[in-house]
């Protein structure tokens, strides 16, 4: 079986190691182009990019796939199936309809449920006890396909979204191993989606990332969760910006102001507009080093009673 793969960050560079590790035939890999990054603006591969180029397998970086030049490339290719998994483009219908096994896509969520970006994110975002992972063949529509396999996997109550999205790569590249031999065998099932049941979701970003402790805790810190490791949530303290990485609920309650702080020695305790309070556990000041709340405390004297935010 010949395999054009096309993926781009980390999540997609563990399936392809999969699919390598499980000696299939990889002939050529897509991916964005090479952006610059650092301050230094250093040109740098997608970890996807670094893979390839590991394994000698040819690597494209077109700007677009509705180009004739780079369809008529990969129809030359002649693959078997094109695999992809957060490649970050579009792929128009000459592409989806080139491979006589189709296109498969690797999906963070149990669709229909969050199409669109980030849906692991926003599974934390909203409080989810459970997440998986769907393969299904690509259609015209965003994440609209019809669904091939999933696997669910339960979402810890301090899971942070970085953490899950680290399980759900490994998740991902179990699932598409279990996918490829049903399409070889021709076994692998169409289930259509409800669309009545379908979910969008967008990326995140920066703009969105300030807690608001007017919320319930229980929202608070599914926010701080969903926000870990990136955009990472924030709020204000001693007249500086504080990023939150990590947090847990609190058995305490309080009747003071919501962002008030309640508890400094140790721990960083903070009261929400529901009267019930979240521990943040794990911080970091801007240009300064991430560290546990109670090293925090030691090197910053955050009063009872300072309001955050």
């Amino acid at each position: 079986m010949k395999i054009i793969y096309m993926g781009t960050p980390d999540f997609a560079a563990v399936s392809l190691k999969a699919l390598l590790d499980a000696k299939y035939d990889v002939m050529a890999v897509f991916t964005q182009p090479d952006k610059p990054k650092g301050r230094g603006h250093k040109m740098t591969f997608s970890p996807v990019k670094e893979l390839a180029v590991a394994h000698d397998i040819p690597v494209y970086q077109p700007t677009t796939l509705k180009n004739e030049e780079v369809q008529q490339q990969i129809r030359e290719m002649n693959p078997d199936l094109i695999v992809v998994v957060a490649y970050g483009k579009l792929l128009p219908e000459a592409v989806l309809n080139m491979p006589p096994l189709g296109c498969v896509n690797i999906h963070g969520s149990l669709l229909p449920k969050y199409r669109g970006a980030a849906p692991i994110q926003w599974s934390v975002l909203n409080g989810d006890s459970e997440t998986g992972i769907t393969t299904m063949y690509m259609a015209k529509g965003i994440d609209t396909g019809d669904i091939i396999l999933q696997e669910k996997t339960p979402i810890g109550v301090d899971e942070t979204a970085a953490e899950l999205f680290d399980r759900m790569a490994v998740l991902g590249a179990e699932t598409l191993l279990k996918t490829i031999p049903m399409l070889e065998n021709g076994t692998a099932p169409r289930i259509a989606q409800n669309e009545g049941e379908a979910s969008h979701v967008s990326m995140l970003s920066k703009e969105q990332a300030q807690i608001d402790f007017g919320k319930t805790a229980a929202e608070v810190h599914h926010f701080i969760c969903g926000m870990s490791d990136w955009p990472c949530a924030y709020t204000q303290v001693l007249g500086k910006r504080m990023k939150v990485y990590h947090s847990h609920l609190s058995k305490l309650t309080s009747s003071k102001a919501a962002g008030s702080v309640v508890e400094n020695k140790n721990k960083l305790i903070v009261v929400c507009g529901d009267g019930h309070c979240v521990e943040l556990t794990e911080v970091q000041f801007d240009n300064s080093k991430r560290m546990d709340a109670a090293s925090f405390l030691r090197g910053h004297a955050v009063e009872l009673d300072t309001v955050l935010g």
